[in-house]
């Protein structure tokens, strides 16, 4: 059929507006609603897949630079603690960078000094060990013998042990691990050498780092900022003072017990034990023992076992004692509060955690102490953990006993024969 003029019209102009769409052609089935993709899903799964991508690479991050953060932590609190001497020096005309300098100078020549003093005596007492060892061997197998009936001897001994796979074993293990060791002394120097170096620059330029964190806050902020700074350099310094006197406690005890034995050096073991039990965390105290220990058992065994049992005895009297006492004090927190950022401290970043856990927690909870409102504590004796039971004890039902108790007063007052109250009061008053 040819085409009319009305058809040619009809397919040269569409349909006018407001007339449904012509429907699809015979034969083709039209799409279910809902059956193609919206336009916002394509740049939805980018942007989910973008943003998993983002924080697979900031954990991977994060992971390979946790050491470097606890580094910077470490020298962060560093600086805080040398914070005062270098502006009490700048305040008297020094430059930050000098006074920061010297301040390093004196710690690491005191260090130094205290290092080649312990190793030159710890050299010695081995020595002395190794040269008295064939005699402490024979008073050991005497006793042996005497008491178990036995027939050792030291050579005896002695050739068993050099023809033993157990110490061709330890010997070879030995010398595969020297280089193990020299590697872990290396990697230690160098952790050291970024702790100082960041410290340094923190101490060094605090007053410009202060002001370009504050650069970027408004006012009041900055207040906020710099408030939270000085409340981090006091607690800071007074957890070092109060290590400083636990330790000066703990020495002079390990020095009265050392010189009761008679043991050699005692003075510089009081000093070791002081300083290392305190300012080493965790394996401070097993480590500050072990030296007076073996230097007390070259003067006679015995003596390494009461310097072992003083040890245990004093560092539970330090822990439950004396620690929470004075950190409490010092740094203005509870002990259970102390002792508790001590073990999480520990758990979440080991003996780095337990040695700033303290001053940490001592700057948040003074920084937060200002938003937190504070009232007048009502006048009841519960506050102070008693518990009255008579009248005006603020317990449940003593108003009621109050009127009992004065109802029955004017009773007896108005029974016949009953006296006048004093001061010319009436019946009905």
């Amino acid at each position: 059929m040819a085409p009319t003029e009305e058809t040619e019209q009809a397919v040269r102009h569409p349909s006018a507006p407001g007339t449904p769409p012509p429907g699809p052609p015979a034969g083709e089935a039209a799409p279910p609603p809902g059956s193609r993709m919206p336009r916002w899903l394509p740049r939805a799964m980018l942007l989910a897949l973008a943003l998993i991508a983002l924080f697979q690479l900031g954990s991977w991050a994060f992971h390979e630079l946790t050491g470097l953060l606890i580094n910077i932590l470490i020298a962060f609190f560093l600086a805080l603690a040398i914070e005062p001497a270098v502006s009490w020096m700048a305040a008297r005309g020094v430059r930050r960078g000098l006074g920061t300098f010297l301040v390093f100078l004196g710690v690491l020549i005191a260090t130094a000094g205290f290092v080649t003093l312990l190793g030159s005596m710890l050299a010695g007492q081995i020595i002395k060990i190794v040269e008295d060892f064939p005699q402490y061997l024979d008073s050991v197998i005497n006793w042996v013998n005497t008491h178990f009936h036995t027939e050792l001897r030291r050579v005896d001994i002695q050739e068993g042990l050099l023809r033993s796979d157990w110490l061709r074993n330890y010997v070879q293990n030995s010398a595969t691990g020297v280089l193990d060791v020299s590697t872990q002394v290396l990697g230690g120097l160098f952790q050291l050498l970024t702790i100082m170096l960041f410290s340094f620059y923190f101490a060094a330029d605090g007053p410009r780092l202060r002001r370009a964190i504050c650069s970027v806050l408004p006012p009041a902020r900055q207040a906020e900022v710099l408030r939270a700074w000085e409340i981090a350099v006091n607690k800071t310094g007074g957890y070092l003072y109060s290590r400083g006197l636990m330790a000066l406690v703990s020495g002079m005890a390990h020095y009265v017990l050392l010189e009761i034995l008679e043991v050699p050096y005692a003075p510089a073991l009081a000093v070791w034990v002081g300083l290392v039990s305190q300012f080493i965390p965790t394996i401070g105290t097993y480590l500050a023992g072990a030296l007076p220990m073996l230097i007390a058992f070259t003067v006679d065994p015995w003596y390494a076992l009461w310097v072992l049992i003083f040890v245990v005895i004093y560092q539970q009297f330090e822990n439950y004692v004396l620690q929470p006492k004075l950190t409490s004090r010092t740094v203005d927190i509870h002990p259970a509060v102390a002792f508790g950022s001590v073990v999480m401290g520990t758990a979440l970043l080991g003996a780095v955690g337990a040695l700033i856990a303290i001053p940490a927690v001592a700057t948040l909870q003074a920084f937060l102490g200002a938003y937190v409102k504070r009232y007048d504590v009502t006048d009841d004796p519960r506050v102070h953990g008693h518990r009255g039971t008579g009248p005006g004890d603020g317990g449940p039902g003593s108003g009621e006993r109050r009127t009992l108790v004065v109802r029955a007063r004017h009773l007896w007052a108005r029974r016949p024969g009953s006296a006048r109250p004093r001061g010319g009061d009436t019946e009905n008053s």
